[in-house]
């Protein structure tokens, strides 16, 4: 017995991975990354693309999100991205996009920006003015997420703040989100959430798994300007919760207030957000 209790650690010591918990394990090979909203800086790319991209890949963003393309085909903009060593970690697109002979288009220039997160920033108002009117919406996403499917491509939805008022009964996002499947994602904005009265921990344990991509933005009561810790936004709760429960590939910086010019403010976001990630993690 002892012989066999001594060859047991001696592979536990020597296959670590046996040894770690299936949150630790999940950790050590999938681990957050950090990207950026471009719409946080969204005039200078509409000057200057490719010098954006690559001031913010100097800055150490691994990724980034786009909100439009400036007039780019997929080749150019994925050559931009590999001359800069970043990838694509998302866009912002319409539901429409998605819909009808559009869907094969936006699948095709997503593959060739080696994108898989599509996410549906807004949506109009017959797809949310009722209870009803949101499951139809839920019902869809669900649709289009099988469709995705093959693709190795997920689709998302993205809150502002009214998500998080009460509509016949129940929250929006609670409506929407407790009627779609694992493979619509919950991009979570903190901070938009913060501004409409919720925070983002309660929701992340509700549907864990899902917030696969997050919008990371500050939210302060006494300041309108607030940079990544410099506000309300509980991030010592909550970034441990999306490495494991949220299991979040992307934390995606976004700022649209601006105590100094956009591409300052985004710079001086992801030390700030990677010194409380260290912090976390203590």
């Amino acid at each position: 017995m002892r012989s066999l209790m001594t060859a047991l650690l001696v592979l536990l010591i020597s296959v670590p991975s046996l040894a770690q918990g299936p949150a630790q394990r999940q950790n050590r090979q999938r681990p957050m990354r950090i990207g950026l909203q471009l719409y946080s800086v969204r005039e200078d790319c509409a000057k200057d693309l490719p010098g954006v991209l690559k001031a913010v890949a100097q800055m150490g963003y691994e990724g980034v999100e786009f909100a439009g393309y400036y007039g780019r085909s997929a080749e150019e903009l994925k050559k931009l991205l590999d001359e800069n060593k970043l990838v694509c970690c998302g866009t912002h697109i319409s539901l429409e996009s998605l819909l009808g002979d559009e869907f094969d288009k936006t699948v095709a220039f997503n593959k060739t920006l080696g994108n898989r997160f599509l996410i549906v920033p807004g949506l109009a108002a017959e797809r949310t003015r009722s209870k009803e009117a949101w499951l139809a919406t839920a019902k869809l996403f669900n649709e289009i997420s099988e469709k995705l499917r093959p693709h190795n491509m997920w689709v998302g939805y993205h809150n502002h703040t009214t998500e998080f008022t009460p509509l016949d009964g129940e929250l929006p996002w609670d409506t929407f989100f407790g009627n779609t499947n694992r493979r619509v994602v919950m991009q979570f904005d903190t901070g938009n959430a913060l501004a409409g009265g919720a925070e983002a921990v309660p929701f992340i344990k509700k549907y864990p798994g899902r917030a696969l991509t997050v919008h990371i933005k500050e939210h302060s009561a006494t300041n309108d300007k607030a940079l990544i810790g410099e506000g309300d936004v509980p991030w010592k709760e909550l970034l441990p919760l999306l490495r494991t429960t949220g299991r979040t590939r992307w934390l995606i910086v976004e700022q649209e207030s601006y105590a100094y010019p956009p591409m300052e403010c985004v710079a001086k976001c992801l030390p700030k957000l990677k010194e409380l990630l260290a912090a976390s993690q203590q």
